[in-house]
């Protein structure tokens, strides 16, 4: 199970980062900005998934997910592996986490209610047809209920396999 922490805030810059002869271009260095002046660098890999393959530009407002459990070098500002970016927008909700058999988040802050129009597939895009319970979930929704834990029939859910 994946201890997915966020970091919300605005991109400064984007950068690549040369790995190897052959990683020419293929990582990247995002640095974000909140509104109270803490920043992060987000190591983009070709595994970074972007919810909805969203293009993230200089200025964009997003919230990039990282494994609070993975190591991270003590530098400033800080730097951590991102394994989702969401480029935010105001008509969605995007939430990334673990859900158990109950289908609620592992912070106990919202359950799915699921609906034959809820689409469910994998980071690739094809259908995923088995049990979506005790996974990593990205998902998608607009609307909830205002009640702990906030409940939500999700527009699309992806399953981090």
């Amino acid at each position: 199970m994946t201890n997915f922490i966020s970091f919300q805030g605005t991109v400064t810059s984007i950068n690549d980062l040369i790995i190897g002869e052959n990683g020419e271009g293929c990582y990247k260095l995002i640095a974000v900005e909140n509104s109270s002046g803490n920043m992060v660098n987000f190591l983009v890999l070709p595994t970074t998934y972007f919810v909805n393959h969203e293009i993230v530009t200089v200025g964009d407002s997003v919230t990039g997910y990282y494994d609070g459990n993975a190591p991270a070098p003590l530098i400033f500002p800080p730097q951590y592996q991102a394994l989702v970016i969401v480029k935010d927008r105001p008509d969605q909700n995007v939430k990334v986490a673990y859900f158990n058999d109950q289908l609620v988040s592992t912070d106990g802050q919202l359950r799915l209610n699921l609906s034959p129009y809820t689409q469910i597939v994998l980071t690739n895009g094809q259908p995923f047809t088995r049990n979506l319970t005790n996974r990593n979930l990205i998902v998608i929704y607009g609307p909830s209920t205002k009640s702990i834990p906030a409940q939500t029939t999700p527009y699309r859910i992806i399953v981090l396999c």
